[in-house]
């Protein structure tokens, strides 16, 4: 028992969450240390707050949000000094402080930090000493920030790939479940109300997307700049189209989900499909919710552990899935023939699994893979013939002595 508990507090530690709150309370309490030293204030609170919000959880976020935190404050402490001296602080200026500071705060292109312009600039004019607080607001300011990137220097930020990782694991796993149900409804008769209920969960899958996006631009950040990362590029790159590839099959499954909605509602009172051709599509969907968890772990087993038994597994599934769906194609046509009124949608139906496969396919990710990478380095050759192109152009039109 202790030592279970000994192990589930070692993995606490290196888990993300943990390690951020640590390293934002040490750069909190480091700063607000230096900031009693060289600041006059008795209580020098702003420099904490400004290391606790400039100590991101990524070292990248940390370098770009530092600077337009720093940025903001100042600004907004020169906007206050100049309304103290001009007009003092009255209800009317006070909103015309308001105005001038959010105004000046796009400007200066803060971006997130625009309230913070304003939030600064009241509280220095609130103040009766406005001058001298408000350069002691600003060294403390820069005193907070100068820690919180000494701090994400030191001690290197978590990774967040993990986290990120399992995102697209959930993601997968609830794609499968929605193929797995399909083709159990299938079996049964059509019921309007069941084929719209698993449209309904259909679309629920691009708000999990947009979840699994942004798990994913933290684990991007934490890759950037990060010393304890040797090939950042290729773990972005990896996840980054993998999960392409899975939004690309969610879009696909929400109008296989509305072709199967629209044949239930051509056959209310009977079965969707004839029972071999059912049976067919049963096979289809749940092999191919297989290859949706195996491309899921394949992906996420690129920047983990090996992953040519992922890649195997994956590559076996979809065969089957394959030969299964062949088969349903010659049982449809066959429907077709009695029933000629549904040929556009099991059309439909059979297109919509042929994109998903296609999609799930190894050559198909490697080909998606290599494109990006191709585009990453094209990318940053032009960006250096660019730089090269400047300085050349300045040179010539700098005059000579």
């Amino acid at each position: 028992m202790i030592s279970g508990l000994a192990a589930r507090i070692a993995h606490r530690r290196r888990e993300p969450v943990a390690v951020q709150a640590l390293r934002s309370t040490a750069a909190a309490v480091l700063s607000y240390v230096v900031a009693l030293r060289l600041s006059s204030e008795p209580n020098p609170l702003t420099a904490p707050l400004t290391a606790l919000l400039v100590v991101q959880v990524t070292l990248y976020s940390t370098l770009t949000t530092s600077i337009r935190r720093v940025n903001s404050v100042v600004v907004g402490v020169l906007i206050a000094i100049g309304f103290s001296v001009l007009v003092g602080l009255t209800w009317w200026s006070l909103g015309l402080l308001i105005l001038a500071s959010l105004v000046v705060g796009h400007l200066v292109r803060v971006d997130e930090f625009v309230p913070e312009v304003a939030i600064s600039a009241m509280l220095v004019l609130g103040v009766t000493q406005v001058a001298d607080t408000a350069w002691d607001r600003v060294l403390e300011t820069l005193i907070g920030a100068a820690v919180g990137l000494l701090v994400n220097l030191l001690v290197a930020p978590p990774v967040w790939v993990g986290p990120a990782g399992a995102a697209i694991t959930d993601l997968a796993t609830r794609m499968s479940r929605l193929l797995n149900h399909l083709g159990e409804e299938s079996l049964g008769t059509g019921k309007v109300e069941q084929a719209a209920a698993r449209l309904h969960e259909a679309r629920r899958l691009d708000n999990d997307i947009a979840q699994v996006d942004a798990a994913l631009r933290q684990a991007e950040d934490s890759l950037r700049f990060n010393p304890r990362v040797k090939e950042g590029l290729l773990f972005r790159l990896v996840l980054r189209t993998g999960l392409d590839t899975l939004e690309i099959c969610a879009v696909v499954l929400r109008v296989a989900c509305r072709t199967l909605t629209d044949l239930a509602r051509a056959r209310p009172d009977g079965p969707l499909f004839a029972p071999q051709t059912t049976v067919a599509l049963r096979q289809v969907l749940m092999h191919t919710a297989i290859a949706v968890e195996s491309f899921a772990q394949l992906i996420t087993a690129q920047v983990s552990a090996n992953a040519e038994e992922a890649e195997a597994r994956l590559t076996g599934e979809l065969a089957v899935a394959r030969a299964n769906r062949d088969r349903l194609a010659d049982l449809l046509l066959a429907d077709v023939g009695e029933d000629p009124a549904q040929w556009q949608l099991h059309g439909a139906l059979l297109a919509e699994i042929d994109r998903v496969l296609d999609e799930l396919g190894v050559d198909k990710r490697s080909q998606r893979l290599l494109e990006e990478l191709d585009h990453h380095t094209r990318s940053r050759r032009t960006g250096r013939l660019r730089g090269r192109l400047r300085r050349r152009r300045s040179d010539r039109e700098r005059p000579s002595a």
